[in-house]
């Protein structure tokens, strides 16, 4: 939701690299974004209607994401619904978590919003849901480094009411506070039809309240730039952050970048605001750009050599070396009981506890556990998995 003119506005030349280069891998999963898929969810999310506070359409729209992350093999302990009060409805965010290999408890967050006011929506944003969705279905099986947090926000329209509460309730409200890498938005990223749709508009944080993180957003969003041009045919347009979900974590003096449409829509806000009037094409491409950047910030793997981490369901145990705790990630499993063990060198069972109804992240305490190195033991009624961890 943005109403200000994109001025005093720099145009950067694709290419510039800050040290970046194409990853082969990188290209060849970019290519695999369905222009398809972004065309049948912009016109899935349109058939939905109006996405205001208190409408059946909003929770539709709601379970219509959940469904969508669920086919693409996501499961219901990555799934997770924050709810909040907004003129007396109850609204809710989606985040889908898919927990990294090195940093899991360091996020980049890839989010926009799929609340609409006046219409449908379809540009402002189905749009940036369309690219979310395209990119969490093509990095499920793929490991990343960095843990993502996939976010559909409500109450945008409202002034940004759901992103408040999540940094509020969500963010700040861990122990100790979530660490963020970055947090990349998408809001309103489909073209305007009969234009020549070639440039995206890439957005970093210029805001003096606070100020700190604007340095390390502006390296961040040249970064952004970089992978547009490694990864879609598109030209990049620098500007600044305003008026959209990232700035609930500007203020929260988290580092952010956004993707915005260069050419302007007019139809924004209104019961105009329909496929009819965007640019497909366009929404595809920022699609990958946004695939090919979410994998430069997060870590992908470069290769698909990826065999075990989808064997072993996206299972882990973290950190390695761990101290007073062990963290069991779940991740792709469906079965929420299963029985985790500790095993010595010697064979000996050191530790052996039962999880019922299983969070993603279950945390168990190492109390009195000898340092050394020892076998971490997942067993579930059809799967087990083994990982060998140190504890210090």
């Amino acid at each position: 939701m943005k109403n200000l003119l994109l001025s005093f506005a720099i145009l950067f030349m694709v290419g510039q690299s800050f040290g970046q280069q194409y990853i082969s891998y990188y290209g060849t999963v970019v290519e695999q974004c369905s222009q398809t898929n972004v065309t049948n969810d912009l016109t899935e999310f349109q058939a939905l209607g109006l996405k205001k506070r208190g409408t059946t359409a909003l929770q539709n729209t709601l379970t219509w994401l959940e469904n969508k992350y669920l086919s693409y093999g996501y499961t219901a302990s990555q799934i997770e619904e924050q709810s909040y009060t907004n003129s007396g409805y109850t609204c809710k965010n989606l985040i889908v978590t898919k927990v990294g290999t090195v940093y899991p408890n360091t996020y980049v967050i890839v989010c926009g919003h799929y609340d609409s006011t006046g219409g449908t929506g379809t540009n402002d944003n189905g749009s940036g849901v369309a690219c979310i969705l395209e990119t969490a279905r093509l990095l499920q099986n793929i490991p990343t480094e960095y843990s993502i947090k996939f976010i559909n926000f409500s109450g945008e329209e409202d002034g940004l009411l759901g992103s408040q509460s999540y940094v509020t309730n969500r963010v700040n409200n861990t122990n100790p506070k979530m660490n963020i890498r970055l947090v990349l938005n998408l809001d309103e990223v489909g073209g305007v039809a009969g234009m020549t749709n070639d440039t995206i508009t890439c957005e970093r944080d210029t805001n003096n309240n606070p100020s700190t993180n604007n340095a390390q957003s502006s390296i961040m969003t040249n970064e952004l730039i970089t992978c547009v041009g490694l990864y879609s045919p598109l030209n990049t347009y620098l500007s600044y952050a305003y008026a959209s979900d990232y700035m609930s974590f500007q203020s929260n003096n988290e580092i952010i970048t956004g993707l915005f449409e260069t050419n302007e829509t007019t139809h924004k806000h209104t019961n105009t605001d329909l496929l009819i009037y965007m640019d497909p094409v366009y929404n595809y491409n920022v699609a990958k750009a946004t695939i090919g950047a979410t994998m430069h910030f997060a870590v992908a793997a470069t290769s698909l050599e990826s065999s075990t981490f989808e064997n072993e369901n996206q299972v882990s145990f973290y950190p390695s070396p761990a101290m007073d705790t062990l963290h069991i990630n779940l991740g792709t499993l469906t079965d929420t009981q299963y029985l985790f063990s500790l095993i010595d060198l010697q064979g000996k069972v050191v530790l052996q506890k039962q999880i019922n109804n299983a969070q993603l992240i279950e945390t168990v305490t190492l109390e009195n556990i000898t340092k050394g190195m020892y076998l971490a033991i997942l067993e579930t009624s059809s799967k087990r998995i083994t990982k060998k961890i140190m504890i210090e």
